[in-house]
């Protein structure tokens, strides 16, 4: 079995977000905590976790990329745990039981993106389409010769069927028009 931990190569996600995740948490897409906004009208940090963060489900900050590691049948139950008392507690899910239902989703939906080798970096890219969140998915490959040790030594490998030309990683978390 696989699943998503934050992985931080740099400093950059600090800045990035409002909260950034602590790396190595068990993570998910995390677009559920804009079910209720307007991606398009958010702005600032806000706007950088909707575009491209991944949700670290401890702290319930964002990461900007993510790693598969492999994990075992006890990691997927505590992490489904995990998210369901945070549901509760920070989303005022209704009880723990429906929690439990909408977290196992979640999960599932992150061990969904686990398809390449353990390892591979993930990244996301968020755009609010017709009053629908539509999420596309990109895996970063380590340059022959390369470890994780920077954030640039890695190419980008394309694996979503519509791939957004536009995504820069380096622009997620600017305002627009300012460089």
């Amino acid at each position: 079995m696989k699943l998503l931990r934050t992985i931080a190569l740099d400093p950059s996600d600090t800045f990035v977000f409002d909260v950034a995740a602590e790396p190595g948490e068990w993570a998910v897409s995390g677009a559920f905590r804009f079910w209720d906004r307007d991606g398009a009208k958010l702005e600032g940090k806000e706007r950088a976790a909707f575009r491209g963060g991944f949700l670290g489900v401890q702290s319930w900050g964002w990461s900007t990329l993510v790693q598969i590691v492999p994990a075992t049948a006890a990691d997927y139950q505590s992490l489904v745990e995990l998210l369901a008392r945070q549901l509760v507690d920070r989303l005022g899910a209704p009880d723990i039981a429906a929690a439990r239902a909408a977290a196992e989703e979640e999960v599932a939906f992150a061990q969904s993106l686990c398809t390449h080798p353990i390892s591979s970096l993930i990244a996301v890219h968020r755009v609010a389409e017709d009053g629908e969140v539509r999420e596309s998915f990109r895996r970063l490959q380590l340059r022959e010769g390369q470890g994780h040790s920077k954030a640039f030594s890695f190419m980008e490998v394309v694996d979503d069927a519509e791939p957004d030309d536009g995504l820069n990683l380096a622009e997620l978390g600017r305002e627009p028009g300012v460089r």
